[in-house]
């Protein structure tokens, strides 16, 4: 694929991306603005590619189907763990808009600096992207939707206690993707997908 309208409609055609307002983020954030080599024949392939560090910028596939269970709205506090290259901390900036905010979490500080790079040259006012603590996601915070882009090993249950009464939480747990939903009664509703492949969190 030679382009990020040629992404955007193998990514329609194969209903991985389905909802306009995604459509639109994927429309105005470009890919190539988050790859090592912007030059590279295969920026806009439907593959991971590395970022340095033993990490990848995702297959735009598996971030638009993660994006697509995450429902993602205008105005919406959102929380991004393992943004590596910022390109979902990118995409979830511009559907969140002026009214939301969005923070990026990562542990590896070339990449905070690589993506928060890569976020500057949208001029976004409403996301960031900063080091990571020890403590996993921002305890003391609770936000409408949390994005992980990276496998834990096991279901990390102190990410739900950071979601407001119905928001979502989407994480790859081993070889799933976990969609977590909590209920107005305070009830967790969990969804597994099967068949995925990650790089491992770093906690």
């Amino acid at each position: 694929m030679s382009s990020n309208d040629y992404l955007i409609r193998h990514l329609i055609n194969t209903d991985a991306l389905r909802s306009s307002n995604i459509i639109d983020a994927f429309d105005n954030i470009d890919r190539v603005d988050f790859v090592l080599d912007p030059t590279a024949s295969d920026v806009y392939e439907d593959y991971p590619l590395p970022i340095g560090y033993g990490q990848t910028i995702s297959q735009p596939t598996t971030v638009a189907m993660m994006m697509e269970m995450l429902e993602p709205y205008s105005g919406q506090k959102i929380l991004d763990i393992g943004s590596g290259s910022g390109w979902t901390t990118a995409l979830l900036g511009f559907i969140a808009g002026e009214d939301g905010s969005v923070t990026g979490l990562e542990r590896i500080d070339e990449l905070v600096k690589f993506g928060s790079n890569n976020l500057q040259k949208y001029e976004f006012k409403n996301a960031e992207i900063i080091q990571a603590t020890n403590e996993f996601g921002m305890p003391n915070e609770k936000f409408d939707r949390i994005l992980v882009s990276a496998a834990a090993d096991e279901f990390p249950s102190e990410l739900t206690t950071q979601l407001r009464v119905g928001g979502k939480l989407v994480i790859p747990v081993r070889n799933s993707i976990y969609e977590i939903t909590k209920k107005e009664d305070g009830k967790i509703e969990r969804i597994e997908h099967y068949g995925f492949r990650f790089v491992p969190l770093i906690k």
